[in-house]
């Protein structure tokens, strides 16, 4: 339906990661096979990610990379030198994927502006494809219907077993946008959880693999953090679980409706 470039799988994910813990981590990830990297102008941690890009052997054509302009920077001239600022830190010509962050609080800024703007930011090369994050099925909408919308391919949503966010996946799934879920693993809480554990017994692996497996089954891309390289490794190799329905059921019998990422500009979200 929608011009969509397939996103890897997997990704990494770079939140509350800063300098020389951002470099190790994103290096670690390219080095076991990561190919999609997750950042923002928010995280204050873009200039690191790109010295990790620099430092690396893979070829910067092998490398899905993501950025997304914060809700301070969406009016339209702004969120173009915000996307050319990241590019500067990044050490790159070009990202891959440049999201908005969060819509604008009240629609402080009009959504056709900044949603325009975003097309120019592809139109000029700063980036391959555009997205955005945290937007409920209304302005998912709304952002699909003014020019440029038509070439957004995802919605970046928080998405873990205590929060599997149904109506938005869905509405996202008909419309043809991929769904990427950030914080699947609950900040680590999916570890302390006694049916992922029993799960995850029965298939010799951790809760963490077992949620990361069901967000993955939900046809949605999974962006964990993770500053271990064992933990990245087994991040990856939970893209190879196959859970059956009966397990993927009782896993869904698990949500609800714990919202980690809430701040007070958020939208009103979705049930």
């Amino acid at each position: 339906m929608l011009n969509q470039r397939t996103l890897p799988r997997i990704g990494l994910g770079t939140f509350r990661l800063k300098d020389q813990d951002v470099i190790d981590s994103v290096t670690s990830a390219l080095s076991l096979g990561y190919r999609h990297i997750d950042t923002a102008q928010f995280y204050d941690n873009e200039r690191a990610v790109g010295e990790a890009l620099k430092q690396s052997d893979v070829p910067r054509d092998e490398i899905f990379l993501t950025t997304k302009v914060w809700w301070d920077r969406l009016q339209p001239q702004a969120l173009l030198e915000s996307f050319e600022e990241s590019c500067r830190k990044l050490g790159v010509e070009y990202v891959d994927l440049a999201l908005v962050h969060w819509p604008s609080p009240d629609d402080e800024v009009p959504m056709a502006g900044y949603i325009g703007a975003l097309n120019q930011a592809r139109e000029k090369g700063l980036t391959r494809e555009i997205g955005v994050s945290n937007f409920t099925v209304a302005q998912l909408d709304q952002a699909l219907s003014v020019p440029g919308g038509e070439h957004l391919i995802t919605n970046q949503i928080e998405v873990h077993p205590f929060l599997a966010n149904r109506t938005v996946v869905a509405h996202c799934q008909e419309k043809g946008l991929q769904v990427t879920g950030y914080m699947p693993l609950a900040v680590g809480k999916v570890m302390d959880e006694p049916v992922l554990k029993e799960i995850g017994e029965a298939h010799g692996v951790s809760p963490a693999q077992i949620a990361l497996a069901w967000v993955a089954a939900r046809d949605i891309v999974v962006i964990p953090s993770s500053t271990k390289p064992e933990h990245q490794q087994s991040n990856l190799e939970a893209m190879a679980i196959t859970l059956s329905a009966d397990e993927m059921a009782r896993i869904d019998a698990l949500d609800r409706g714990e919202r980690i990422a809430n701040p007070d500009f958020a939208p009103e979200w979705d049930a």
